[in-house]
């Protein structure tokens, strides 16, 4: 996608996928009143190694000062991400979630995350490739699973979707269901669009049960 966006010139993307830092977009939800949740760097990573803590404090002071916003901040690098948070207070409108793709890299970032006190919690099953186990949830508040997507996409078994699900269930955690991705329920490969996002017959878009930040 960011070879696509900066071959047809679309700014921000002249690097390509390579790590550019833009500090003049950081005031941009400081100008949006209406309430919105942020994906922070939906196309990278907050805590590359390449960006710097004063960096990451700068984009913490964002959200610290727009309340009425919600910002999600999902990172592979769990070990940086809670280093970086022994030396702050998190601000209350900002959820820290990591991926969990597989049992070896995945599950143990879970313990990482638990560490961080922060007020949202959420795990990124997405994308699920393996049966992930037992898991412990204490302390989780939100799980997304999806499929992987793409030419080269490892399907997702409806088995490993079951059995996050009712972890989830039985731990009181909201559950959201994104994607089957490239490859369908029935294991069958098609367009994503096709596939869809219905789990067992139905829409599962479960949220953390927390207030907005600027009212709590």
């Amino acid at each position: 996608m960011a070879r696509r966006l900066k071959a047809i010139g679309v700014k921000g993307y002249e690097n390509g996928f390579r790590l550019t830092l833009m500090p003049e977009r950081l005031a941009e939800p400081l100008e949006r009143r209406k309430p919105t949740v942020y994906f922070v760097n939906s196309m990278s990573d907050l805590f590359h190694e390449k960006v710097s803590f004063d960096y990451i404090r700068r984009v913490f002071d964002v959200m610290a000062h727009a309340p009425q916003h919600t910002f999600q901040i999902l990172t592979k690098r769990a070990e940086r991400m809670a280093e970086f948070c022994r030396g702050i207070d998190v601000p209350a409108n900002a959820w820290l979630g990591v991926s969990v793709e597989n049992r070896r890299h995945g599950v143990p970032r879970i313990d990482i995350l638990r560490t961080i006190d922060v007020r949202v919690r959420f795990l990124s099953v997405e994308p699920l490739l393996e049966d992930l186990g037992a898991i412990d949830l204490d302390g989780i508040h939100w799980v997304i699973v999806g499929g992987e997507s793409g030419h080269k996409a490892r399907p997702m078994r409806k088995e490993w979707v079951d059995s996050v699900k009712q972890q989830c269930d039985q731990a009181e955690v909201a559950f959201f269901f994104k994607q089957w991705g490239a490859w369908g329920a029935d294991g069958q490969k098609r367009s994503k669009k096709a596939n869809g996002r219905t789990y067992r017959g139905r829409i599962f878009d479960s949220m953390p049960n927390v207030m907005p930040a600027s009212v709590c």
